[in-house]
């Protein structure tokens, strides 16, 4: 909101001193017989005219984007540079026309006084203060309108120049020096055009700007996660850097953490651009360092089955994997083999014909909504039991024991400790002896959930 008032701000000052100019210059030169000065105002009057066009431009510029224009209003701004750079050339084919015939025919050069200078010098000063104004809005909003409109004030210094050099001629005796002057305006009119007219038309042809690519694909190959950028397309609209992009993610990532990825994406071209709209694609890809253990969770992920205890043994020339397929329990036995049939043979394609795989089905864990929790007295004895097992072992401290009772029998919950240096089997090895012993006591208890830790500080 306060770009876009800055942007019409500096646009309708610029309204108020174009039209001032323009008039005190015509005026000037219609009364002093100055062709130079009258197309001078002439140019300052298209000014007015392309100033207006900028100030009704840049108030619909930056509306956001709608259900018609999915893009946003920015290429407005482009479109009126196109119609400036139009009437700056049909003015600069009439003054030439204009020059020619007063430097072929001749004629009686201005009056000269003091009042033309003054106006000149004047309207240099407004320019120089309109063309830095505007320059800097421009480059704070990344306006194309108003960086059109700053172009054509520094021209107008250089064409205010040119009138009082055509003027001082003509003060000394060379008839030819005003309407010289003025071919001289027309001639950087349209120059101006043409530098005006090739920026527009590549921003309208989506030409990407220039080093725009290399910074994008650097913003996004540095987010943690981004293998590399396969493609990369940016183009402009208005203020704002479209950039679209297909990125290489390792496939062993999961979704939620591929969005983390987009979102640290934008992030990073907002940084880089200011104001940037990223289009992101996750391509995923085999990394180098991929296991034979993640490729095959991949590969199970891929087929929607859902694979535990993955064992992989490697025997030189040959490799042994064992996998746990869960599936539901009252699926029959020839379609939950023709499921662990067909997960063999996706290894098999991947890793080569030579691989052994072994596939141990399971009956997938039914979901137990139901259940409430046991009796203090009952929570106190499996508790009892638990420490009674633990004694004297490797593991210690049982604690926040809780029992619950469901349609499928019991399911107990503990917490333990074990020394931080044991390894990870060991302890499972020590916890799943507690469990096995609780099991043979209590025949209710369906299942067993321990989650061992350190001790505390």
């Amino acid at each position: 909101m306060t770009s876009q008032h800055n942007k019409s701000s500096v646009a309708a000052i610029s309204i108020f001193a174009s039209g001032g100019m323009a008039a005190a210059k015509f005026a000037v030169g219609i009364a002093i017989g100055s062709l130079a000065l009258i197309s001078e105002a002439l140019h300052s009057s298209v000014d007015l005219i392309a100033t207006i066009i900028t100030w009704a431009v840049v108030r619909v510029s930056d509306k956001p984007a709608d259900d018609e224009h999915h893009y946003g209003h920015g290429k407005l701004e482009s479109i009126s540079a196109l119609g400036v750079t139009a009437l700056l050339y049909v003015l600069a084919g009439g003054i030439l026309v204009e020059s020619y015939s007063r430097l072929r025919e001749g004629t009686v050069p201005p009056t000269i006084s003091a009042v033309p200078f003054v106006v000149l010098v004047i309207d240099i000063v407004v320019n120089l203060w309109r063309a830095r104004a505007l320059h800097r809005a421009a480059r704070e909003t990344r306006s194309q309108a108003l960086a059109a409109d700053a172009l054509h004030f520094a021209s107008d210094v250089m064409g205010s120049f040119a009138v009082i050099v055509g003027l001082i001629l003509a003060a000394l005796g060379f008839w030819w020096g005003d309407a010289a002057a003025a071919a001289a305006v027309a001639v950087m009119i349209a120059l101006l055009g043409l530098r005006m007219a090739g920026s527009t038309v590549q921003t309208l042809l989506d030409r990407a700007p220039e080093g725009a690519q290399e910074k994008a694909t650097a913003a996004i190959r540095g987010v943690a996660g981004v293998i590399d950028v396969d493609r990369l397309r940016v183009r402009m609209v208005g203020a704002t850097t479209f950039i679209d992009t297909i990125a290489k993610v390792p496939r062993t990532y999961p979704i939620d953490r591929v969005e983390e990825i987009k979102r640290k994406a934008q992030a990073a071209v907002d940084r880089a651009f200011g104001d940037a709209d990223l289009t992101f694609t996750a391509v995923p890809v085999a990394r180098d360092n991929e296991t034979v253990r993640d490729r095959i969770m991949v590969i199970a992920h891929n087929s929607g089955l859902a694979v535990h205890h993955v064992t992989v043994h490697d025997l030189g020339a040959k490799l042994i994997v064992g996998i746990d397929l869960e599936v539901d329990a009252a699926m029959q036995l020839d379609a939950a083999h023709d499921v662990a049939n067909t997960l063999e043979r996706n290894i098999q394609e991947e890793f080569g014909p030579d691989v052994e795989v072994d596939v141990h089905i399971e009956p997938l864990e039914p979901e137990l909504p139901f259940g409430v929790d046991a009796a203090p007295e009952r929570v106190q004895s499996i508790a009892a039991a638990l420490t009674e097992y633990a004694a004297g072992g490797e593991i210690h401290d049982i604690h926040n024991v809780r029992v619950r009772n469901t349609d499928a029998g019991e399911i107990v919950n503990f917490h333990c400790r074990a020394e931080p240096s044991m390894s990870v089997t060991k302890v499972h090895d020590h916890v799943d002896a507690i469990e096995r012993a609780l099991r043979r006591a209590f025949p209710s208890v369906k299942r067993v959930i321990s989650h061992a830790e350190p001790p505390r500080a």
